[in-house]
Order: C-alpha cells, then sequence, then structure tokens
C-alpha cells in the first residue's frame, strides 16, 4: 500500500539565508576580473557599485525581480539596506509581500527540487517556486494579514509606498521579523515601490478588504507611486541603480528620469547603473535591453554603466559582499526618502 503523503514531507529544511558579512569575496572578484566573459563583467559591476557609494552626492536604487528573497537572498537586501547601501527600492510584489513579510510573519520557504509530482503538491496545498516549497494555507495567513492592516487604515488610496510602511509599522511590533526588509526599511525611512502591487499576496488581501467592504475601503493608487518616485529623483538629484532582474521594476525606475523632463524639471540621467540577468537583448523585451539602449531613451548614463548576463543566486551575493568589505559605505549619511515625501504628502494635504 502506498505511503499517505503529507505536507510535512516537503516541508522540512528551511532555505538559509547567505550573509555577505561573513564571506569576504573582495579576493575571489578581483580575481574574475581578470578574467573574461561575465566574470570581467561582473568585476566592472563591483567596482562600478563601490563607486556609487563612495560618491557622497549620489542616491542608490535598488530595484528587484524575480523570486529573490525566497531563494536566499533575503539577508543580503537587508545588510545593504541596515548598512546605508540603497536609499530605495523598486520591486515586484512577490519579493515584499510573498517572501519577506511572509517570512517576517513566522513563516519560511523550504528546499524542495523541480523533480516532483506537481498534483501530489496541489493535492497537499503546497507551492512550487521550481526548487523551492511554500505552504499554501500559510501563504493564505499572509493574504489575511494584508487584509486587516487595510482594514486598520483610513480608506482612502494609498501609494504601494505608503501601504508597506504601515506593513513595516505592523512588524515593529513583532520581535521575530528582526531580519526582515520591509521592517528595516521602515526603520531607516528606506521607500519601498511596488508598481503592481495587486499582482502578489497583497493583491489578494485587498480584494479580500474591498469585497466586504465595498463602499469604503483602502486602494492603491499607482500613479501616485510614479509621482513619489519623481519626487525623490528631484530630492536626491544624482543616482544611481543596482537592479537584480528587469521587468516592471527596471523600467519604473528607468522611467523617473523622463517623467521629470515630462513635468518640465531639470533632473540627470542615472549616474551609475549595473543590472544583473539572464533575459536576452535580441527578442525586444525589457528585462533584456541594455543599458546603453537606455540612453537612448535619455534615462542613463552611459560611463558607468555595466550589463552582467548571470543567475541572480550566484551573481548578487559577490556584488553585494565585494561592496560591503571594500568598506565605501562606512560613514554614508541616511537619506531617510519615507520621511521627505511623507512631508510633501502632508504638504499637499493641507492645500
Amino acid at each position: 500500500m502506498a505511503k499517505n503523503i503529507g505536507k510535512k514531507d516537503f516541508l522540512k529544511e528551511p532555505i538559509e539565508h547567505i550573509e555577505i558579512a561573513r564571506h569576504n569575496v573582495v579576493p575571489l572578484v578581483e580575481a574574475m576580473g581578470k578574467m573574461a566573459f561575465q566574470a570581467r563583467n561582473l568585476a566592472r559591476a563591483c567596482e562600478i557599485y563601490d563607486r556609487m557609494l563612495a560618491d557622497k552626492g549620489c542616491s542608490v536604487i535598488l530595484c528587484l525581480a524575480g523570486s529573490l528573497l525566497s531563494a536566499g537572498l533575503k539577508r543580503v537586501v537587508y545588510d545593504l539596506v541596515a548598512n546605508n547601501m540603497a536609499d530605495a527600492i523598486v520591486s515586484t510584489g512577490a519579493n515584499i509581500v510573498d517572501q519577506d513579510f511572509f517570512e517576517a510573519l513566522g513563516y519560511k520557504h523550504y528546499r524542495g527540487t523541480p523533480f516532483v509530482n506537481d498534483k501530489e503538491l496541489r493535492s497537499v496545498r503546497v507551492d512550487r517556486i521550481y526548487d523551492t516549497f511554500i505552504d499554501e494555507d500559510e501563504l493564505g495567513e499572509c493574504d489575511n494579514t494584508i487584509a486587516k492592516i487595510a482594514e486598520s487604515l483610513e480608506p482612502k488610496p494609498y501609494s504601494s509606498r505608503e501601504f508597506i510602511e504601515e506593513m513595516g509599522k505592523f512588524l515593529a511590533k513583532r520581535p521575530k521579523a528582526k531580519d526582515s526588509v520591509v521592517r528595516v526599511c521602515c526603520e531607516k525611512g528606506v521607500p519601498i515601490f511596488v508598481p503592481a502591487f495587486s499582482d502578489c499576496s497583497a493583491g489578494m488581501g485587498l480584494l479580500h478588504h474591498q469585497w466586504h467592504s465595498p463602499d469604503r475601503h483602502v486602494s492603491i493608487d499607482s500613479a501616485k507611486d510614479f509621482l513619489e518616485l519623481a519626487r525623490l529623483k528631484i530630492e536626491a538629484e544624482e543616482t544611481g541603480l543596482i537592479m537584480i532582474g528587469g521587468g516592471v521594476p527596471k523600467n519604473f525606475a528607468q522611467d523617473i528620469v523622463v517623467a521629470t523632463e515630462m513635468l518640465g524639471l531639470e533632473s540627470p540621467m542615472h549616474k551609475y547603473a549595473v543590472q544583473i540577468t539572464v533575459a536576452d537583448e535580441r527578442d525586444g523585451g525589457l528585462s533584456g535591453s541594455t543599458l546603453r539602449e537606455a540612453c537612448s531613451w535619455g534615462k542613463v548614463d552611459v560611463v558607468h554603466e555595466q550589463m552582467v548576463y548571470a543567475e541572480a543566486t550566484l551573481a548578487f551575493p559577490l556584488l553585494a559582499g565585494y561592496a560591503y568589505h571594500k568598506g565605501s559605505w562606512k560613514g554614508r549619511a541616511e537619506r531617510r526618502f519615507n520621511a521627505f515625501l511623507n512631508e510633501k504628502e502632508l504638504a499637499q494635504a493641507r492645500k
């Protein structure tokens, strides 16, 4: 007789998040710089990121696409924020809600395998992200928590940044959430923008909230996200992009230069830009389009830019670890753009 398989048979070994402080990769990256192909490209990207951090007038915008935090990169992003190595984040909703906020609630992602019967996973309510497993019932609790946060707020439109700041305040009361990206960003005033906020667990939670509160409810204003990020760009002036993956976060962060031009304001192109991606440029898709192509749109300068064609779990720890151990971030001032944007919102409300 076949053994009855349950959820616990799949959810055994939690994903462990790599910590860049424990691994000095500077000698390795410098050696890779004397090689060819993507090794040399990655080494140059590392040097550009270190230069961004040494440039005291430059604000760093970190863009995150793909399933990064569930894959063991949560602590990398946390350490960049905690050490003033990233001043704003533009991300997919999955990274922020389904992965970081989810784990901050006390849940885990688990080591799995792509060589599995997915119907069997469905029968025990286990979801799969390539070789990573997640408990769908726990994900449902994450959805419900988002709904409860929405129900606690004044019914009106919010930018994704404003709503995520409320998520951070919620986590501030939970001692288990100490290594959460959402929480540390809230504490350090680092804004998180999720332009496609409904395309994740947040969307499920807000769907529940609006369904049960059809007349008075919270909504997400994506145009307000654009307005706030444009204001951030104007305030920061010089900016650098670190883009892990592509998609909406990449385009949203690049477009703010064009947005400020449309408003009749002068704002320089992003001074520095690094992208790690596995996408190809030949199909015309945005995720693989080169940073030099972005220059033709007036988005990115081409003096300090580097494409790295590599998978994020391999390249991102090296990029972040190199910059961390080089130490140019030490003494770098906090930008606290959340406070600036909240003040702008308050001033607008008073008019």
